[in-house]
């Protein structure tokens, strides 16, 4: 029964995005215990500075050869075969996944081989010593590129088949695995440990989703077909997109390198406040544009103008309607965030740390609509087989962040890092959103305006709220040096505030309130209507699959 109920939630856009969205928040509450264990095991200091460097070649690597790449590409093109030949459909991506493998061993093995010039030219401004040290992990956490190599094939068929349950999982073993890798590995293996620990979470990333994989028909195949028509063109569209990532991992490598020169622990800051950004991003932006991508792809390959215009609209103003007023909390309650997620128990987390982090995220905090949109407006390209002009954008805000960050570090030091990537941000949201209105003409351009100008007259009226009643509990209610004054202080504004933003939005007829309480009331419907064997398919991708 708990089997057909997923299914039926996960066959529509809101049942996927409800699915993912409920998922993404049990992987960032782990990430947050993650980095809270951190916090308090290490504070911001070399270990976790030489642990965030190591991340970067593996990471560059990753994301040019698998990542965004086979996601912009593999998604539509494995629609358009299955919905041809499914036998077709499956040696497309046998011959993928061998040929991504390959390619993965070949640079995975040149970077383990150069790994120590590597970090001399990543972090030039570090000792000899801590150089050596993130050589070591690199070599190690290369092993997991393998492991999400083949986990992401199998996410991109699930998500295909929309099927998101497991999917949606994994990155909670992920943090599962980092977890157990600091908490007992580092005391066993001492900094290696936590290397180790990431190569266990990209392990249990793939093993959680092989079973779902393997029950929609799969089977591998020995085949290294580089001439088969559906691998060429994954190929094909993947170099664009693949040049967009290599730009946007090239603009994170010069920030490692320009935060290398700054005072230490600078990565480590940057690392926690760019991890409690992603907390709202990840809920809202990127599990709705991950959710609606294959909506958008069915509606290109079967022509359908006018669905794919009203999925883009429904799901961009959902997005606003949630991380407009979420981006105001996190600029007026940066410091309590903070303090609550990172300082718990104290331990090396000094106040020192706690002030860098929460002013470094008061500047990613200007550009969290936009950073949540972005994914999501990426994908309205990707879905029409158009992996050029995203790219376009990308490398030209690349260059605009990087010359930003190299000019506002000079004189703000890490702050000026984070609000470089906030403009840039900024400006990569809105050419996107103006190039596709250019390319497909209306998109509900009234609808979305208004709805924008009163989400955001909402949020600063919540803003206010919020403002206010921090300070009248911490002047009349609660003792703020104390964690339980401090949790108080936050859940209290933050109650007050939403509170005021729910009343403004229902009362004033918000059309995104109201997709809201529709989203909650189709999906109790889904739930029922699984539960007694009735309701639509929805997608149409269950039909063939093998049970």
């Amino acid at each position: 029964m708990i089997k057909n109920q997923l299914q039926k939630l996960q066959n529509t856009i809101i049942g996927g995005a409800i699915i993912i969205g409920l998922a993404s928040v049990l992987s960032r509450l782990t990430g947050l215990l993650r980095d809270n264990i951190f916090a308090r095991k290490f504070g911001a200091g070399e270990t976790l500075d030489i642990y965030y460097a190591a991340f970067k070649v593996p990471d560059f690597i990753f994301n040019i050869l698998i990542l965004g790449a086979l996601f912009a590409s593999f998604i539509p093109v494995f629609l358009e075969y299955w919905n041809k030949d499914h036998d077709e459909a499956w040696d497309t991506v046998s011959s993928v996944l061998n040929i991504l493998l390959a390619g993965l061993l070949i640079f995975g093995g040149l970077a383990f081989i150069f790994a120590n010039p590597l970090s001399n030219l990543l972090v030039p401004g570090w000792s000899p010593e801590l150089k050596a040290q993130t050589a070591e992990l690199t070599r190690i956490m290369l092993l997991s590129m393998f492991f999400f190599g083949i986990s992401n094939i199998f996410s991109g068929i699930l998500s295909s088949f929309r099927r998101f349950s497991a999917y949606a999982i994994a990155p909670i073993l992920y943090n599962v695995g980092i977890i157990i890798g600091t908490v007992w590995f580092y005391d066993i293996f001492g900094i290696k440990g936590l290397a180790y620990g990431v190569v266990l979470g990209s392990l249990l990333h793939l093993l959680i989703q092989l079973p779902a994989v393997l029950r929609t028909g799969f089977t591998w195949r020995a085949t290294f077909d580089i001439k088969n028509p559906g691998a060429r063109k994954i190929f094909r569209l993947m170099v664009p997109r693949s040049l967009a990532l290599a730009a946007g991992q090239i603009n994170i490598l010069i920030i490692t390198i320009i935060a290398s020169a700054l005072p230490a622990r600078s990565l480590t800051i940057w690392g926690w406040a760019d991890n409690l950004q992603h907390f709202p991003i990840n809920v809202f932006g990127v599990s709705l544009a991950l959710s609606a991508f294959p909506v958008f792809s069915q509606a290109f390959i079967e022509k359908d103008q006018k669905k794919f215009k009203q999925a883009f609209s429904d799901s961009f103003r959902r997005i606003l309607f949630f991380i407009i007023p979420i981006s105001v909390a996190t600029l007026l309650l940066r410091a309590q965030i903070v303090r609550l997620v990172l300082g718990v128990g104290a331990g090396n987390f000094g106040w020192d740390d706690t002030f860098d982090t929460a002013q470094t995220l008061g500047f990613f905090s200007i550009s969290l609509f936009a950073q949540a949109s972005i994914p999501l407006l990426a994908r309205t390209f990707f879905a029409r087989q158009d992996t050029k002009t995203p790219v376009v954008i990308s490398i030209f805000t690349v260059v605009v962040n990087a010359v930003l960050a190299w000019w506002l570090a000079s004189f703000m030091g890490i702050f000026g890092l984070a609000l470089a990537f906030s403009l840039s941000s900024l400006l990569n949201m809105l050419l996107l959103l103006a190039t596709l209105r250019v390319h497909i003409g209306y998109l509900d351009d009234k609808q979305i305006t208004s709805s924008t100008l009163k989400i955001v007259i909402a949020s600063g009226v919540m803003g206010v709220i919020i403002q206010g009643a921090k300070y009248f509990l911490d002047e009349y209610l609660v003792n703020t040096h104390t964690y339980v004054g401090i949790l108080t202080q936050t859940l209290g504004a933050l109650f007050m505030g939403a509170l005021i933003y729910l009343v403004i939005a229902v009362y004033g007829n918000f059309s995104e309130a109201l997709m809201v309480k529709s989203w909650l009331l189709k999906a109790k419907q889904l739930l029922l209507n699984a539960g007694n064997g009735n309701g639509g398919n929805g997608s149409g991708m269950s039909k063939g699959v093998k049970k």
